[in-house]
């Protein structure tokens, strides 16, 4: 062996054996906070060109920026997952609450974890890569010529009322998941494998574990929110389905069946409020148009984030960085492959934060910005902690943030930015709710569902020869629709959802919704305001913002049950205020149900 190869091999031998004699002692506290500051330096360095990396690659989508970003990523996660096995080491030792919260937080950090296995962790990579990237790239064509991205076919979609060219849109975008079928069967046994390794029974229990609970408390929590807030879904499903019953005839919906998912304005039927216009009270309206109003202002993409940034600045809090502006994707280029689904990042953990949008001139657009912006005015609030700390109290908490401020979206609020000119009364207030409600209620069974399938999926319980036979069934038994036409294990219809072939966990936006509303109730009382919820605005509120930034500047550095108590006073969830922020939408359409079969 030459010499220098063999001082290699004896410097080798030589780490190796200090390894072993430190792992072969009995552990100590002061050994545990060496090893979390250690993960946490070592892991936030090679967070930062990872993050660089996926920036480029879903702005700039060709096979070598993936192929960098999926290398810098195996780095990262080969690491992580080391660093997560090696926190066993410690779980007996008595150590100051900062030490154990992080090694918590290290050992379930990890969306998809891969076993101690070099080759695994790129395969596992490699394989989210690909779905993600054919998600990102996918087209439906209509003829050679003629090909249409998600952002064209959704506001197809949402434009149009003949159910045939529905239906086609509904099933050309599915044309992008049956090649994900075999990838996502591998992703599920190789995460599997390493959830094993850290101690949970799969994939979907080392998810629900991350909540400051166990995780069968857990899953019981989202059990119970939900049945709160069922029955106001089911009035709205109700009503919906005989509106669309009137408009296409019997025929194509009967009254007593779920409703087919590609009537409902929605690629995935997710939310309804693009079809407002068949399910509009006939003696109320929504007063306000504001897609209209904002093509009317001549509101360009860049000016309606500037209103976004201008919401958050009325609170109190610091106006967005310079390089903000410079660095963020407001507009989509047309020169270029992008992934056009909105993302907030925050690049260093410092003060690089920035926004990917493909935006258009909407009033949903709009309200994406405000939601965006929550995530980024959040990663600004909790900048000054160490990396481990650098997140939301739960994941929905980061989620919730920017929901919380679309509810004081108020026409009040409108009039104030010079949107429009006059607040409408009193008597327009059923629409707005019905047509609020069609965008949240009718979103929170499909924010369900998603994670019910993959948690069966993981469990073993949904295999790979019942992939979409269990998609549907949860569909139908949570949102009461229907696919249009037969669907078959050919198909492969949860990969047609960006957060399956991009594995982000989504239970989080349903706790979103549910503490939207009870952060606004309590904002709302904080700011004093008097008068029904659903007509409250904290826009220019000073105190309540200080209340909401100091909530968001706690990070992840406590438990979320006492982050939660600095703005409603109580460590629980709670589904009331959405109760009581539609509750006269909730008699309206109790009125409008009678003599209605309602169910499924």
């Amino acid at each position: 062996m030459p010499a220098r190869h063999q001082l290699c091999f004896t410097i080798y031998l030589f780490v190796l054996t200090i390894q072993a004699s430190v792992f072969a002692s009995e552990p100590t506290s002061q050994e545990a906070d060496r090893f979390v500051a250690n993960a946490e330096k070592e892991l936030h360095d090679l967070w930062l060109p990872a993050m660089r990396a996926s920036w480029v690659a879903e702005t700039f989508i060709t096979d070598d920026t993936r192929a960098i970003a999926d290398d810098a990523w195996t780095t990262w996660d080969t690491v992580a997952v080391r660093y997560a096995n090696e926190t066993a080491r410690y779980k007996g030792l008595n150590l100051s609450f900062d030490t154990r919260h992080k090694l918590d937080l290290l050992r379930s950090a990890l969306t998809l974890p891969s076993p101690p296995d070099p080759g695994k962790t790129r395969t596992l990579v490699e394989i989210q890569s690909s779905m993600s990237s054919r998600y990102s790239k996918g087209k439906y064509c209509q003829s050679e010529n003629n090909c249409l991205d998600l952002v064209l076919l959704s506001k197809r979609m949402a434009a149009s009322r003949d159910p045939q060219e529905l239906l086609e849109i509904w099933q050309g975008w599915r044309e992008v998941s049956p090649p994900m079928r075999d990838e996502y069967t591998q992703l599920v046994a190789i995460a599997n494998e390493g959830s094993a390794n850290l101690g949970f029974a799969d994939t979907g229990a080392m998810w629900r574990s991350g909540y400051n609970m166990h995780q069968d408390e857990f899953a019981a929590e989202v059990d119970r929110l939900w049945l709160q807030v069922k029955p106001l879904y089911g009035s709205l499903q109700c009503h919906v389905r005989a509106r669309l019953s009137d408009h296409y005839g019997a025929d194509i919906v009967p009254l007593d069946q779920p409703i087919p998912a590609h009537l409902l304005g929605n690629m995935w039927a997710q939310s309804w409020e693009n079809i407002y216009d068949i399910t509009a009270p006939k003696d109320a309206d929504p007063g306000i148009n504001l897609t209209k109003q904002i093509l009317a202002s001549g509101m360009d993409e860049i000016e309606m984030v500037r209103k976004g940034e201008a919401f958050f600045t009325s609170l109190g809090l610091e106006t967005l960085p310079d390089s903000f502006w410079k660095k963020s994707m407001i507009v989509q280029p047309r020169d270029r492959d992008v992934n056009c689904h909105a993302s907030a990042w925050s690049l260093d953990g410092k003060k690089d934060v920035r926004i990917k949008m493909c935006t258009q001139k909407t009033a949903e657009d709009f309200q994406t910005v405000h939601h965006e912006l929550g995530h980024i005015f959040y990663d600004l609030a909790y900048n000054h902690h160490s990396p481990s700390y650098q997140s939301g109290a739960h994941d929905g908490f980061h989620e919730a943030i920017g929901d919380t401020i679309s509810l004081s979206m108020t026409p009040a609020y409108l009039k104030q930015i010079n949107l429009i000119e006059e607040v409408p009364d009193a008597s327009k207030d059923i629409g707005l709710l019905i047509k609020k409600a069609m965008e949240s209620i009718a979103f929170l069974p499909f924010s369900l569902v998603v994670d019910q399938w993959r948690w069966q999926v993981f469990s073993g319980e949904t295999t790979p020869e019942t992939y979409n036979r269990d998609w549907w069934e949860l569909r139908t038994e949570y949102q009461g629709i229907r696919p249009p036409v037969t669907r078959s294990e050919e198909n492969f219809d949860p990969g047609a959802k960006y957060h399956v072939a991009d594995s982000v966990p989504y239970t989080r936006y349903f706790l979103a919704r549910i503490l939207q509303f009870q952060l606004h109730q309590s904002l709302c009382d904080i700011a004093g305001v008097k008068g029904p919820l659903h007509r409250c605005s904290i826009y220019g509120n000073k105190e309540a913002g200080a209340r909401l930034e100091e909530m968001m500047s706690l990070g992840a550095s406590r438990p979320w049950q006492e982050t939660l108590k600095v703005v409603t006073g109580t460590g629980r969830m709670d589904a009331r205020p959405i109760l009581a922020y539609f509750a006269p939408l909730q008699d309206w359409l109790h009125e409008q149900n009678q003599g209605r079969k309602c169910g499924w």
